[in-house]
């Protein structure tokens, strides 16, 4: 599935609505950017999406979701754990496979954090820890990828490298993001949402920058 129709989707908190009721139709191939400003309800909407299509997308929430006592090869791995028995993700926790070593191995040099393959998550940089569920998310190879402000905590040439290769590994992508630039460079639709409301939906060659940033 790599297309999906999301019809009235509503959240709230402490009895307060932040959002909705929303509907969004989400073509395949689309590379949506949610935009707009801290609390408008794009991360709860990402979470919204993440609930109705699960299993077929790859998630990388704001808080990214490690675990700290487990290394950085094994945070990686977990994306791909209900593709294997549970003895195969039993065995790789003590003695990891050659190929799935391979495979996380190569992921983490696109992403320039080879020597981190044993590092424990809870001694990592924010960038680093960003970069790991970065790499998670490739690893489960879903076609559709929810990522919520999943380059925040990177510089400029990396934060370009990391949307250049979600733009190119995923079919469908909704991504939270708060860069302009980044949004109308990597994506294809820009959707604003402001106070848990679709405000904008265009394709981003028709916008430019100072359309957009009037959602913040």
């Amino acid at each position: 599935m790599t297309g999906f129709d999301l019809t009235d989707l509503t959240a709230s908190f402490n009895g307060k609505r932040v959002i909705g009721p929303l509907s969004l139709t989400v073509n395949p191939g689309d590379k949506i950017a949610l935009v707009g400003k801290s609390g408008a309800g794009k991360s709860t909407l990402i979470r919204l999406i993440y609930e109705r299509i699960n299993r077929d997308s790859s998630l990388i929430p704001q808080d990214l979701g490690l675990v700290n006592a487990l290394s950085v090869f094994h945070n990686v791995f977990m994306g791909q754990l209900d593709k294997h028995p549970t003895w195969y993700n039993t065995l790789t926790l003590a003695r990891p496979f050659a190929k799935d070593k391979a495979d996380v191995l190569s992921l983490l040099q696109s992403l320039g954090i080879t020597e981190k393959l044993w590092t424990p998550a809870a001694s990592l940089s924010g960038g680093q820890r960003q970069r790991v569920a970065i790499a998670r998310s490739l690893y489960r190879n879903a076609a559709v990828l929810l990522a919520d402000e999943p380059v925040s905590a990177l510089d400029g040439p990396m934060a370009n490298s990391v949307m250049m290769q979600l733009r190119d590994r995923f079919t469908t992508s909704i991504i939270a993001l708060h860069d302009v630039d980044l949004a109308l460079n990597y994506c294809t639709r820009i959707v604003g949402i402001q106070d848990g409301q679709v405000a904008l939906d265009q394709p981003s060659e028709h916008l430019a920058a100072a359309d957009i940033v009037s959602l913040y």
